[in-house]
């Protein structure tokens, strides 16, 4: 198990550096790969400064944006699939993603920008998952059925406040909000607040891992074995809604990334939680940067919605999961 965890870690990280090189290398204008290169290399006149320009300003930050959004989707669709022990819940399941929209259009709507319109971002999903949390506890204790229940109704709440906000946006923003609700990777103007969360999100994922396997088992048995299931919960619930409005305000919302990965590292790995977290970091950070790749190469010089393509993936995937959900014992 360890020799095939390690190759397993290996062909991921070469993945994904490997995923990231392309991403840098092709695009809808300029040289092509080898010359693009070269003139980086040569560094000399007005090709090699297009050179350094595509390459380390352009489609670099994009590339780093797209892997660290993919890598914080899967590891919030890990942590929400363990939390709910529901293999279809993703990190958009009780309305985080719906949240954090209706917080930015509002700030958008508003006139703001910059921060502010980040700030509105993230609290907008950490008030849409208070919202969920107050409204599923009731009178009795939290479970996964009423929160999933509840996180349906209020993610239809927020698609109405969503529709609302974009009937009242000026039409010089409509398209604008429009691309970025479905996923658009063009607005990432810095990848580092993302990868920072990233760097700091993985060893989290370590650190939780154990916990998460004893929840597994079962909230009794976990709770007879001394883990404080509560906070464990409340924690994560907090930041996985810190994370995805995070990765909402920078690249929009990207469906179906947090729910296909962990699928995809449990079939390799198991089920430790030590393990499946990082490497659906990784896969996940690959998937996107892929996927971007496509989204603007595909039909260039048009771009697609990187949300459509991922969508498309995603699908036969989720209905795949079912019918063996479904699929009676024997």
């Amino acid at each position: 198990m360890v020799a095939r965890a390690v190759t397993t870690f290996a062909l991921l990280l070469l993945l994904s550096l490997l995923a990231v090189g392309v991403a840098v290398s092709i695009g809808s204008a300029g040289p092509g790969p080898l010359a693009l290169w070269q003139d980086l290399w040569n560094g000399q006149g007005a090709a090699g400064e297009l050179a350094r320009l595509l390459l380390l300003e352009v489609r670099l930050p994009r590339a780093l944006a797209a892997f660290a959004a993919g890598g914080l989707l899967a590891l919030n669709g890990v942590w929400m699939q363990a939390l709910l022990r529901n293999p279809l819940a993703d990190p958009y399941v009780l309305g985080v993603s719906g949240g954090a929209a209706v917080g930015a259009l509002a700030a958008l709507v508003l006139g703001a920008a910059g921060f502010t319109v980040a700030s509105s971002a993230v609290l907008g999903a950490l008030c849409a998952t208070a919202l969920v949390f107050g409204l599923a506890h009731g009178r009795g204790a939290w479970t996964a059925e009423r929160l999933l229940l509840t996180g349906v109704v209020v993610a239809a709440g927020t698609g109405a406040l969503v529709s609302l906000l974009l009937a009242l946006a000026e039409e010089q923003q409509l398209r604008g909000m429009l691309f970025w609700l479905m996923g658009d990777l063009t607005l990432a103007a810095s990848p580092w607040p993302l990868l920072v969360a990233l760097a700091l999100a993985i060893p989290l994922a370590v650190a939780v891992g154990r916990p998460l396997n004893v929840l597994a088992r079962g909230e009794l048995q976990a709770q007879a074995l001394g883990l404080a299931v509560q906070p464990l919960r409340l924690g994560l619930f907090a930041v996985t809604s810190i994370l995805t409005g995070l990765v909402v305000i920078t690249v929009g919302s990207i469906g179906f990334v947090g729910l296909l990965v962990p699928h995809a590292m449990r079939r390799l790995l198991g089920t430790d939680h030590r393990l499946v977290g990082p490497a659906s970091a990784l896969a996940g950070g690959a998937l996107l940067v892929l996927a971007d790749l496509a989204a603007r190469t595909v039909v260039a010089p048009r771009q697609l919605p990187v949300g459509a393509l991922t969508a498309l993936l995603g699908v036969p995937w989720v209905l795949l999961v079912i019918a063996r959900v479904r699929r009676p014992a024997g």
